[in-house]
């Protein structure tokens, strides 16, 4: 959003509300991104009242601190093609199948979270199977400050019902999600750890640790650890990290809340 203030002349000049309600946002303040950036703070305001453009190396500098895009914060600056090469870079690797990824890139990435973590995922019992004390270390990453949002399948839906007819599995599924929340159940009504069911189809589940996510796809017929799972890494500017976290929180917002009673 653009709203025009005048500028020293007295001319309408178009202020940049995207970048002050980033600010707000991270609870910063004009100094405070100054000194981050390495700027004046008389720069900054400019960038503001006056969405005077930043060199790039200053525009990556405020993406990170505000922890948005710098494409969202002054879409004129960013063409197609470089938000073309930044997403092509975010890409880290591709997993033939989700059982070929390491239990030590699995381990790392939850040991490594530091703001936040968040599964999306019909069962994703793989995690409580095959993954080191994967429990006690999701609880002690709560602990620690982590925010952690466990988003996972209603195992009465229809969605989850037709998954399981897909992989050939029936009813299994279901129960699989019953016993994934019994995992969860003795966390749940922990700070800093947030749960809801949902009823949605899921194309992929994805396992996101601060600016790493891994997508494991789903392909009918094919059970998820078979299938490719992309390994992303956020760039501000680039689009795939922020496409697939974009479906999380449209499924997170249509789920309901769960607590540690509701599990039985």
């Amino acid at each position: 959003m653009r709203q025009r203030v005048p500028d020293e002349a007295g001319r309408n000049a178009m202020a940049n509300e995207r970048l002050r309600a980033a600010l707000v946002g991270a609870n910063l303040s004009v100094g405070g991104l100054s000194e981050i950036v390495g700027v004046d703070p008389k720069t900054v305001e400019r960038w503001i009242s006056k969405d005077r453009v930043p060199h790039r190396v200053h525009r990556m500098a405020v993406a990170s601190a505000v922890g948005k895009d710098d494409g969202f914060l002054w879409p004129t600056a960013v063409s197609e093609a470089q938000r073309g090469e930044t997403s092509r870079e975010e890409l880290v690797g591709i997993h033939p199948s989700r059982g070929a990824i390491p239990m030590a890139l699995w381990s790392g990435l939850l040991n490594q979270a530091r703001r936040q973590i968040d599964i999306l995922a019909f069962a994703a019992t793989f995690l409580h199977d095959a993954v080191p004390d994967f429990d006690a270390t999701l609880a002690q990453r709560a602990a620690d400050g982590v925010q952690v949002r466990l988003c996972l399948g209603d195992p009465a839906c229809d969605a989850v019902r037709l998954r399981g007819l897909e992989e050939g599995i029936g009813s299994s599924l279901a129960d699989r999600c019953t016993l994934t929340w019994k995992y969860f159940r003795p966390f749940l009504d922990e700070p800093n750890i947030a749960a809801r069911m949902h009823e949605q189809t899921l194309y992929a589940s994805m396992f996101r640790f601060d600016d790493d996510l891994l997508v494991n796809t789903h392909v009918l017929g094919s059970a998820a650890g078979s299938s490719p799972v992309l390994q992303l890494h956020h760039l501000p500017g680039g689009r795939m990290f922020t496409h697939f976290l974009d479906g999380f929180e449209r499924t997170w917002d249509t789920a309901r809340a769960v607590e540690a009673a509701d599990i039985t």
